[in-house]
């Protein structure tokens, strides 16, 4: 994935209501914009809203199902998202066990 992609993506995952949204599709096997407004603080126009963002970052896929749209989330832009979110966790724990490392070697000397 690419910056650009990637911005889009934590953009989209950011939203409380879209995490949610993934939470229920997994769990359900899918759904419909109108299913999910019923589980949801949101009418259906927001619901197919966020559906739409969680779409243009490929982490869900929409095929017809009669009048509406299924939605299902795509595992494999899942698990790419999970694995980048590790990775900058990664990152970060280590970025702050050198901190831990500079602080307490800092106090060690104020306290000679």
């Amino acid at each position: 994935m690419n910056g650009v992609l990637d911005d889009e993506l934590w953009s989209a995952v950011g939203d409380p209501i879209r995490r949610r949204m993934l939470d229920l599709l997994l769990a359900g096997d899918g759904g419909t914009a109108t299913t999910l407004s019923t589980q949801l603080p949101v009418t259906r126009q927001a619901v197919a809203k966020h559906l739409g963002v969680l779409g243009r970052v490929g982490l869900v896929r929409d095929t017809p199902a009669g009048r509406e749209r299924r939605y299902e989330v795509d595992q494999a832009q899942l698990a790419r998202a999970v694995a980048q979110l590790s990775s900058v966790g990664a990152a970060w724990d280590a970025r702050l066990q050198r901190i831990k490392r500079i602080a307490e070697a800092i106090q060690r000397s104020q306290e000679e």
